[in-house]
């Protein structure tokens, strides 16, 4: 790793941060592989022109799990993060060549738990796909983060994200306070096989498709915070994600 306090704080000043070469070419194929052997059963939406997804991925396509933390993402989550974080939530997702599918500006502002129980400070509750989310109190949210692996070259014109660099840093926003449309986005192009970290209350958004090619991602969510005992993690990966020292970067 080139400088780990340098991403550190480019990610708490912006945000996010993009990183390349985690994962090679082989790499990339294998996990491409075991999602096409996945029966459509696990798809979040059926496979069709505009969109599909799988969620609980770690859970529904076997394997998985060892590719994504290979030594290079295992080494650097511990560099930056220390031994804590455990997984909570992991989505694959799969923007079409013909997807016409476009997200608007948001922060990722619920966690997913395995039932609904009214705790205070956990507000808003939802139910997708049989799975319970809530709102956390913010400093979850803030001491949270993701990491987004690109499976495909991604750029402005096949669903790159847009953020809002340092939104993260204003605590849960409303998108129509005076002049927030007109902030400037910034493109997050990252190429086949590198990662985007970033913070949940990082404004952010993708377009449309409009080169015919594909944008495949595998989203993936960190906490290290025990929830109050009347709540579980619903996706919680007990298994140790790194086992490096800090200090040996």
């Amino acid at each position: 790793m080139d400088n780990p306090e340098l991403y550190m704080e480019t990610l708490q000043k912006d945000g996010f941060l993009i990183i390349g070469n985690i994962f090679s070419d082989t790499e990339v194929d294998h996990m491409l592989a075991l999602i096409n052997l996945a029966d459509s059963s696990v798809l979040l939406f059926p496979k069709q022109s505009e969109l599909f997804a799988i969620r609980q991925f770690f859970t529904k396509v076997p394997g998985t799990f060892d590719l994504v933390f290979n030594d290079k993402l295992r080494k650097l989550i511990s560099a930056l993060f220390g031994d804590d974080f455990f997984v909570v939530k992991s989505i694959y997702f799969d923007k079409p060549s013909k997807s016409n599918w476009f997200v608007s500006w948001h922060q990722d502002l619920t966690i997913s738990v395995d039932q609904k129980e009214e705790v205070t400070g956990f507000d808003f509750w939802t139910v997708k796909q049989n799975q319970f989310s809530v709102q956390p109190p913010v400093d979850i949210l803030e001491d949270n983060f993701t990491i987004r692996i690109h499976l495909d070259k991604t750029t402005e014109d096949n669903g790159a994200l847009k953020v809002i660099p340092g939104s993260h840093l204003k605590g849960v926003l409303r998108t129509d306070v005076p002049g927030f449309s007109k902030a400037a986005g910034f493109c997050c192009n990252v190429e086949r096989g590198g990662i985007m970290l970033m913070k949940p209350l990082l404004y952010h958004s993708s377009g449309r498709t409009t080169n015919g090619l594909q944008r495949r991602v595998i989203h993936v969510e960190f906490s290290r915070s025990e929830l109050p005992q009347q709540l579980k993690w619903a996706e919680r990966q007990n298994r140790r994600i790194v086992g490096f020292s800090r200090n040996s970067y």
